[in-house]
């Protein structure tokens, strides 16, 4: 008897479907699996038997031949377990022939107890299926509420095989689950640490502001202990909430992953990723034999922090000017190409010289000049073209450490006024705008959206002439400026917003020597 079970797989982080052909001959017992399988899936054949066995069912001698159609695509890991019994079931009469399974789809690791695993990438899974017309989508309990999470099926949380067999045959059905959406929308606002816990360094906070706001890719210098890292982890605090399409996008990226923190559903707040120096452009980018997301991507509508700067291998952060650029990365392999998505904010965080510090007010630098120099161009023209705000922290005072009554503003209310400004910037680019933000202009959005007054002109003129400024110099003040002036509620650049674009940038001569080197 032939049937056919459906499951899903994972390519990239999207799911396909993946139709398990079942065929029961009454001849000496054998099991084949054929369609690509890689080792994880041809081990099901093992797990399958004995967890049919320790189910109560007995394992039906027959010659089984089982299809994992498209036969052309490899298949891997081992979310295919649950379809494969499934089919020698139905195909040898364990479950009623007369049960329709042509709407539903079924994932799962069986252990040997016949319990259900959870697996990588249920959440794809889901959207493929439901986006395939199935209408139930049956998954281990550890992995039901990330995919209850997508609309328009139905999800029935699984604890093992024998509840599937009951349902199917109509004696036991399962309960469905159902994903609570006013949960998301308050976790989407829950971090365990606010901007007002940061003393001082008000100009920093103020370009912190900013870049939330634009979207702009920001390094900040300074000594040590001047509050570098505190600001970049409290980035996504002032960043606007996920949206609900935004978090099914993050939670794909981190499900197929693996680093879906245990006993979450759906990504409700923006993923922060702080990898180390030592890490290889490999695990920032993604790749592998079986391409899997890398750094930019599990950052993806978050912030990537990059701490110490300069002790990355060149190699490394040059691997971002790509993903910077078009906010995905393509894997090319022979089986296929893998696209991973990466719309990210870049913070970059350095010391100012190898000792930490170079023009430090009290203590002295022991760097040479030249050691200066060679430290800092650690990160090239190309890499520092892709950040349009540089600031430099000072080092706190024993004053300003020490008062108590100091309260710096909110993370809510900064947050505000960011949101505040991103839909200004919206209304006037509009819902179908290519640039999903100033940060993305480029030179023809610039000129469109960029209008300046005459006063802010002639200060970008005699700013331009006297620092030296390239043509990408002039882009990256402009695009900052708009953001200034989207804070102030301004159509029009003005003086005041090109004046403070401008400090942003005035770190070039002083370290790189010049905008164009």
């Amino acid at each position: 008897m032939l049937s056919s079970v459906f499951s899903a797989g994972i390519f990239g982080i999207d799911g396909y479907i993946v139709t398990v052909e079942a065929d029961a001959q009454p001849r000496l017992p054998n099991f084949e699996l054929v369609g690509l399988p890689d080792m994880a899936v041809k081990e099901a054949k093992e797990r399958v038997r004995t967890a049919c066995i320790n189910s109560g069912f007995r394992f039906p001698e027959l010659a089984f031949m089982l299809n994992l159609a498209p036969a052309d695509r490899k298949k891997e890991g081992s979310a295919y377990d649950v379809a494969i019994l499934l089919g020698i079931m139905i195909s040898s009469g364990i479950i009623r022939s007369d049960v329709d399974v042509s709407d539903k789809c079924f994932v799962g690791e069986l252990s040997l107890s016949g319990s259900l695993r959870g697996v990588r990438g249920a959440l794809s899974m889901c959207v493929a299926a439901r986006d395939a017309g199935f209408k139930e989508f049956y998954a281990p309990a550890e992995n039901a509420h990330e995919a209850a999470a997508v609309e328009g099926i139905v999800v029935y949380p699984v604890e093992n095989i024998r509840q599937i067999v009951s349902h199917l045959n109509g004696s036991e059905p399962l309960s469905p689950i159902n994903y609570d959406r006013s949960g998301f929308i308050e976790a989407t606002a829950t971090y365990g640490i606010d901007f007002s816990d940061v003393k001082g360094q008000a100009q920093a906070k103020r370009a912190m502001e900013i870049a939330a706001t634009g979207g702009h890719n920001i390094v900040l210098i300074g000594p040590p202990g001047t509050g570098k890292s505190m600001l970049a982890k409290r980035l996504p605090t002032i960043l606007p909430p996920l949206s609900f399409g935004e978090a099914i996008e993050t939670t794909k990226v981190h499900s197929v992953s693996g680093t879906l923190p245990e006993g979450t559903s759906l990504m409700s707040v923006r993923p922060f990723r702080s990898p180390h120096h030592t890490m290889s452009a490999v695990s920032l980018v993604g790749g592998g034999i079986n391409p899997m997301p890398g750094e930019v991507s599990l950052a993806h509508n978050g912030v990537l922090f990059l701490d110490e700067l300069p002790e990355f291998p060149k190699q490394v952060t040059d691997a971002l000017r790509q993903p910077l650029e078009d906010r995905r990365v393509t894997i090319t392999r022979a089986s296929g190409r893998v696209t991973f998505p990466c719309s990210f904010m870049l913070v970059g965080a350095m010391n100012p010289c190898r000792c930490g510090y170079f023009g430090h007010p009290t203590r002295p630098c022991t760097c040479k000049p030249i050691d200066v120099k060679r430290y800092v161009s650690r990160i090239s023209g190309p890499m520092l073209d892709r950040i349009d705000i540089q600031i430099e922290l000072p080092s706190l005072s024993y004053g300003e450490l020490a008062d108590r009554s100091e309260s710096g503003e909110r993370s809510e209310v900064i947050r505000a006024r960011v949101i505040e400004a991103r839909e200004f910037a919206r209304r006037r680019m509009g819902e179908n705008s290519p640039y999903i933000n100033n940060a993305s202009l480029d030179s023809a959005g610039i000129r469109k959206y960029c209008v300046a007054d005459d006063d802010a002109m002639e200060l970008l003129r005699v700013a331009y002439d006297t620092m030296g400024l390239s043509a990408r110099g002039y882009d990256r003040i402009m695009r900052v400026a708009r953001t200034i002036a989207d804070l102030a509620k301004s159509e029009i650049i003005r003086a005041e917003h090109i004046a403070e674009a401008i400090q942003f940038r005035s770190l070039d001569r002083k370290y790189w020597g010049g905008d164009d080197e």
